[in-house]
């Protein structure tokens, strides 16, 4: 139990073992990505199915519920309880965290967004988003390749069979506090948003790390885990600088190798001691 929260503890297996034959017309062995099913009820209303790894999905279904704003805080779940012989995550909340006529009107407001898998937005997010506090840490390049290079040693379902995105929570010491992979970067950044919840984490002062793009919805996530600055290998959506520019956060991006792109405060970097040559 955790938070005083009756919680399973039900990750499963993330590689599947498969033959292939390739282009030599040879058969071998290969690992492929485990995708699985998994549908979120909510006091025993269906809320959703998520497409899932399954490697984390009691936090996953807690940062899906509080990115989406279906429960208002960790201290309101009483339970969540996953079981993959029927593919379903049961999640028990007090009775006065939403009234049945709220959480209809909410899910009405279903806006099916950009993301791998199509991830999903329910109500108006942006009207409960609050500023990011900014951070005093002044980042460097350094610390940009000191991330890249340490999160190279995470990637293993990646490394061995491909087919998933990754997301970590990092401190601004260069440190990996947290690392998920998932079929989709959403399953991942809420699983992310989940551990935070349960285990009391702070967004302060930490960067978020994504291998995807930084769309609208992932910026919103970031914003709604209060980090001020977040990094990715892929590119940035308009939308997604338009939020970060009126959250207050750094958007770093295109970060691969000793290159990446500044799209948003450029400023609280400081590169005076920086040689290109290096």
């Amino acid at each position: 139990m955790v938070n005083d929260i009756a919680i399973t503890q039900s990750g499963e297996m993330l590689l599947h073992q498969c033959t292939v034959v390739d282009e030599l017309g040879q058969s071998r062995d290969i690992a492929v990505t485990t995708e699985r099913a998994l549908t979120i009820y909510l006091n025993k209303r269906e809320i959703v199915t998520l497409m899932t790894m399954g490697s984390h999905p009691e936090w996953l279904v807690l940062g899906y519920l509080l990115n989406q704003q279906l429960i208002q805080d960790v201290a309101s779940v009483r339970a969540i309880q996953v079981d993959w012989e029927v593919s379903a995550a049961v999640v028990s909340v007090k009775d006065n965290d939403k009234d049945t006529t709220q959480l209809t009107e909410q899910l009405s407001k279903r806006t099916v967004t950009s993301g791998c898998g199509q991830g999903t937005m329910f109500g108006d997010a942006m009207a409960t988003l609050e500023p990011v506090a900014a951070s005093a840490t002044v980042y460097t390049p350094a610390l940009v390749y000191q991330l890249l290079t340490a999160l190279q040693e995470y990637n293993q379902v990646y490394k061995t069979a491909g087919a998933v995105h990754a997301c970590a929570l990092c401190t601004e010491q260069g440190e990996i506090s947290f690392f998920v992979e998932d079929v989709g970067r959403h399953n991942a950044v809420d699983a992310i948003s989940g551990w935070m919840a349960l285990h009391d984490v702070s967004g302060k002062n930490k960067i978020f790390y994504t291998t995807g793009r930084l769309t609208s919805e992932m910026v919103i996530k970031v914003a709604q885990m209060q980090i001020p600055i977040v990094l990715s290998r892929s590119g940035v959506t308009e939308m997604g600088l338009d939020i970060a520019k009126k959250m207050g956060i750094t958007l770093v991006a295109r970060a691969k190798g000793k290159h990446f792109l500044i799209f948003h405060q450029a400023e609280r970097f400081q590169f005076s001691s920086f040689n290109s040559s290096q």
